[in-house]
């Protein structure tokens, strides 16, 4: 069982891949670098507050999209963190759809890698 502490480290980790991984794959993306600590600080906490958000209104009002909830609160996250922060840029519509695929595929891996990083496993025998 991960701690409180190890889940936001991941969740941070996850973000700051998948903000790297879509500027670093669309041109039309960028970030930047002074401001970056900052931006997954801000992304993270948008994204904490909205995919349960997110998640409840698609779950009562739309269940058909239940299964892409976790691709509408990675857009909304980044249109928020686009708004708020001056370290995000996406332009083209192309681009947010783009971006929004490549936020939450490589957050999805990432959460997907790191308990094999982060777990030991069971009981240790000497």
């Amino acid at each position: 069982m991960r701690t409180l502490g190890t889940r936001i480290v991941v969740a941070l980790v996850a973000n700051a891949v998948a903000l790297i991984a879509a500027a670093a794959l669309l041109d039309r993306v960028s970030v930047r670098e002074i401001w970056f600590p900052l931006l997954v600080v801000v992304f993270s906490l948008i994204s904490l507050l909205v995919t349960p958000l997110v998640s409840s209104v698609v779950r009562e009002n739309a269940p058909a999209l239940a299964s892409v909830a976790g691709l509408i609160a990675t857009f909304v996250a980044l249109v928020v963190t686009d708004v708020v922060s001056d370290s995000l840029q996406i332009e083209g519509l192309l681009t947010w759809v783009l971006a929004t695929v490549i936020v939450w595929l490589a957050t999805l891996v990432v959460q997907y890698l790191a308990p094999r990083f982060t777990d030991r496993g069971g009981a240790r025998t000497t």
